[in-house]
């Protein structure tokens, strides 16, 4: 029989925790570098739309491409690379995916649209008005179809990228 102390049990949980915790999880690695990769090219698509550059695009929801696509597309393309589209978890993923998609160019989009809208009564308002000084809502909040479809193509390269190096 075989004792195991303490420092044992440590050491050999450490060892199994070794720093290629992230590279060696390829679905959990698409998924990042998916968002990652999604919200840095955004700077690019609003100065190629709008011909200035916005750092804040990186850390902001809504614009090309849907960032939130990317991640989901990526996660689920690459749980099927790695446990089989036959797989519990590549359902669960495939699920989780198409309804943040359908979330991000559906509700989001529409809730994007109303608060531009009653941005713009806002501002129409006389300057006494109790409401007149209130804070403008934040109207990007969700994608076009195209900005969502761009997204989860992004995201399936990345995935199949990503398997191809590993």
């Amino acid at each position: 029989m075989e004792v195991m102390t303490t420092a044992d049990v440590t050491a050999s949980t450490a060892s199994s925790l070794s720093p290629s915790l992230l590279p060696s999880n390829l679905p959990l690695f698409s998924a990042f570098l998916s968002f990652a990769l999604a919200q840095f090219l955004k700077i690019f698509t609003t100065w190629y739309k709008e011909k200035r550059w916005d750092s804040k695009r990186l850390l902001d929801s809504g614009g090309m491409p849907s960032s939130h696509s990317a991640t989901v597309s990526a996660l689920a393309v690459a749980i099927g690379f790695q446990e089989g589209t036959g797989s519990s978890a590549f359902a669960i993923a495939v699920i989780l995916a198409c309804i943040v998609m359908y979330d991000a160019s559906g509700v989001r989009l529409h809730a994007g649209r109303q608060a531009e809208l009653l941005n713009q009564i806002v501002c129409e308002l006389p300057p006494e008005h109790p409401l007149s000084s209130v804070r403008p809502l934040r109207d990007s909040l969700g994608h076009t179809p195209l900005q969502v479809v761009a997204g989860g193509l992004l995201g399936c390269i990345i995935a199949f990228l990503m398997r191809k190096s590993s």
